[in-house]
């Protein structure tokens, strides 16, 4: 596998959640604070984003509009979703994240699957993201009994508008145990920070162009040291090789709230001429080895990025995989190459 494979791969969100719940206001959000990275918004309609009339940079055709810092928004059905996905991962549109608003597009479910299905090289799964109303919690639920359903099947829960429920510690609890291990963070206004999502770029990278982030600094500096609650990263480096199957264990094992872990890890004499790029996103894992760059030092390094994580702990448990034994056993790669794609029939669609 060539160097193609990984680095230009965009991630696809899907972000879901019940009328009300503050999902297009975590879009908004989203758009408004990407920094230097641009977004696909894939939506039911244009109504419901809030696009300022001096970022947007022009229509594309009856249903793209393209704004100021270089996101896309798209208004499509579900049996439209892989011509956009398509179409925004193409070199030329310079998306670096793209996510699908599940608002009546289809169950969450069937968007993840589509996604998961979808035979475009250059998107990968990025986590099925649901927003529930910490004040409605329960007559939402009572209303929509299939929430318990979306929530078990959630990779990262944002337990919205926090500041208006009386009881946030009641619902935040009730959450984690209708969640499969999730993350869940609590937010108001829908304030999630955009780096559990995708790694954002500098916003200096953006050259020439008018961005939501420019028309709106001002007015929402004050709520930037609130963006970092509930978030956890630890980055880890090893020198020594990782050894497979320690590996593997602790991936299989990772811990509730664990939602991404990204970075590159050398497995020493079990493959020398590659590395293997990691991507996970709750359940969902996948490797992609690539020739180690010429000239690199050959190292192991890893981000994990989650909400209530023990990063101490977790940093033991990875130094705990490290091996520098001389030798390979023959086997030893078996449970990574079932993650890697094209090497068994559907790699690393674990848990959907």
């Amino acid at each position: 596998m060539g160097n193609s494979s990984t680095p230009q791969q965009i991630p696809v969100v899907v972000l879901a959640g019940f009328l009300g719940s503050g999902k297009t206001t975590l879009l908004n959000h989203l758009l408004h604070h990407s920094g230097g990275s641009r977004i696909g918004a894939i939506v039911n309609d244009f109504g419901s984003i809030e696009i300022d009339a001096m970022a947007v940079a022009g229509a594309l055709g009856d249903s793209t509009v393209s704004l100021g810092n270089g996101c896309l928004c798209c208004a499509v059905d579900a049996s439209e979703l892989d011509v956009y996905l398509d179409r925004l991962a193409a070199p030329d549109a310079g998306i670096d994240v793209i996510v699908i608003e599940a608002s009546g597009l289809a169950e969450p479910q069937e968007l993840v699957r589509m996604v998961l299905a979808s035979e475009q090289p250059r998107v990968v799964y990025g986590g099925l993201v649901e927003v529930v109303d910490a004040a409605e919690f329960d007559a939402t639920r009572a209303r929509h009994p299939e929430l318990d359903r979306h929530l078990a099947l959630a990779d990262l829960v944002v337990v919205n508008k926090l500041d208006r429920a009386a009881d946030g510690e009641r619902v935040l609890g009730l959450v984690r145990s209708l969640t499969d291990r999730a993350a869940v963070v609590p937010a108001t206004y829908g304030r999630i920070d955009p780096e559990f999502l995708f790694d954002c770029r500098p916003s200096e990278e953006r050259i020439g162009q008018l961005s939501f982030d420019d028309l709106h600094e001002r007015g929402t500096d004050e709520h930037a040291g609130h963006l970092h609650t509930g978030y956890d990263n630890l980055s880890f480096a090893s020198d020594a090789p990782m050894e497979p199957r320690r590996l593997m264990r602790f991936l299989d094992s990772r811990p509730d709230g664990l939602y991404r872990i990204k970075g590159h890890v050398d497995f020493g004499p079990y493959d020398v001429r590659n590395r293997y790029t990691v991507h996970a996103v709750g359940r969902f894992l996948r490797f992609h080895p690539e020739p180690w760059p010429a000239g690199d030092g050959r190292r192991t390094q890893l981000v994990l990025i989650g909400s209530g994580i023990d990063t101490e702990a977790l940093d033991k448990e990875l130094q705990g995989c490290a091996n520098d034994a001389p030798h390979a056993d023959e086997h030893g790669m078996w449970g990574i190459l079932r993650y890697v794609p094209g090497t068994e029939e559907e790699p690393g669609t674990g848990g959907y």
